[in-house]
């Protein structure tokens, strides 16, 4: 069987072409589909809600951090999509010991362009793949030249994804590496990772911007509100979570959402209060 080694390192014997895959990662298995393996998908998470029709039909082997082995045993897979953060150690070396486990490391938008061609080239369909990964990284060039040269400077943000306790992104991270992406300067990018925050640590950053995202906690409108009391001088604006977070084939359409978010700010930037 083919060599592949994962971005965790690991050196993993992998059927050519594998038939019976199960994704782990909700991104991946969103890849999967716009790489027209559909038949070749086996399993999914329930957290795995794109495409609507996979959600639907596929089987469902739990929850990224809760999976049911008895259903992937089930499954009989040949090869198995997981993720360092989104799944679980101790669940993905118990598979990797009874199944060919790729396992993704995602922490820039180079690590997901890696990520996105590896596993065309580990599923047989790496011209899809690379015609994909350079699609991703044209309209994320465009995007950033337009930034660039518009912004007079990047404009402090902060982004929440948690709310009791408030948690937001730090450096090291994905999202971390897409806002600056966007122009814009994290003001907790000095801190790891997910750092839990105060209201009063959020009030000190003055963040010019702060993003509320959709995901993993589903900030709303009264959220917005009651933080827009406690922050008067910030602008606050609800994010798709899945434009800043998903790594597979859902970043072809982050830049044009980005251009919609934050593309009053490119002529009208904001400056820090």
């Amino acid at each position: 069987m083919p060599l592949f080694t994962d971005q965790t390192g690991r050196c993993i014997d992998m059927p050519d072409r594998p038939g019976r895959i199960i994704s782990l990662v909700p991104s991946q298995t969103e890849l999967l589909y716009h790489l027209g393996l559909d038949h070749r998908v086996a399993g999914i998470t329930k957290f795995c809600i794109h495409p609507t029709e996979w959600f639907r039909s596929k089987p469902r082997v739990g929850g990224t951090k809760t999976l049911h082995l008895d259903r992937i045993a089930a499954l009989q897979p040949d090869c198995i999509l997981a993720n360092k953060e989104e799944n679980v150690q101790e669940q993905v070396e118990t598979l990797a010991r009874q199944y060919p486990v790729w396992t993704s490391d995602i922490h820039t938008l180079e690590d997901a362009l890696s990520m996105i061609r590896s596993i065309g080239r580990l599923t047989g369909a790496l011209p899809e793949a690379d015609a994909l990964a350079a699609d991703i990284e044209e309209g994320f060039a465009r995007w950033q030249i337009q930034c660039s040269a518009l912004y007079q400077q990047p404009i402090p943000t902060a982004y929440l994804i948690w709310k009791d306790p408030w948690m937001t992104v730090g450096q090291d991270t994905f999202i971390h590496d897409l806002l600056q992406r966007c122009g814009l300067y994290n003001v907790f990018g000095h801190l790891p990772r997910y750092p839990a925050i105060s209201i009063e640590q959020l009030q000190a950053a003055q963040p010019a911007l702060l993003l509320l995202s959709s995901e993993p906690y589903p900030f709303k409108e009264k959220h917005l509100a009651a933080l827009q009391t406690l922050l008067p001088h910030t602008s606050i604006r609800l994010a798709d979570g899945e434009a800043f977070s998903w790594y597979g084939s859902r970043l072809l359409h982050s830049p044009a959402y980005f251009r919609e978010l934050l593309g009053d700010l490119i002529h009208n930037p904001l400056q820090k209060k």
